[in-house]
């Protein structure tokens, strides 16, 4: 009767030797551990271990990466707060008219004398 542990060793050797490598996840990978009874050939013990290594690096280097993320939006959102905080807050005075109504009448009385003076 042939070993579970060799049969799932070839099939992910095989599965990475075609470039399948969510294939070999999804069919154990990172739990593979080399057969205990038998023995594991050497060339697809190595070439699983070093795939399993590059990934878990990878896998490690986007968890850094994340957290860095994490920390960079969290550092920029306590900076805006701060610079928030920092402003003053001067009461908005309402927007007045230019001129007031009686300013504004006597202006344009005075406007209309002068264009009647300005015709031929």
């Amino acid at each position: 009767m042939p070993c579970p542990a060799c049969e799932r060793t070839q099939h992910l050797a095989a599965l990475l030797a075609s470039d399948e490598v969510d294939a070999a996840l999804d069919g154990g990978l990172m739990a593979w551990t080399p057969c205990p009874d038998h023995g594991t050939d050497p060339a697809q013990a190595g070439a699983i271990a070093r795939v399993q290594a590059r990934l878990r690096s990878a896998w490690a280097a986007r968890g850094r990466y994340r957290q860095r993320q994490a920390r960079l939006e969290r550092r920029a959102a306590e900076r805006e707060a701060r610079r928030i905080a920092a402003v003053p807050a001067t009461p908005v005075t309402p927007a007045r008219p230019a001129l007031p109504a009686a300013a504004a009448a006597v202006l344009e009385r005075a406007r209309a004398r002068a264009a009647e003076r300005s015709k031929p």
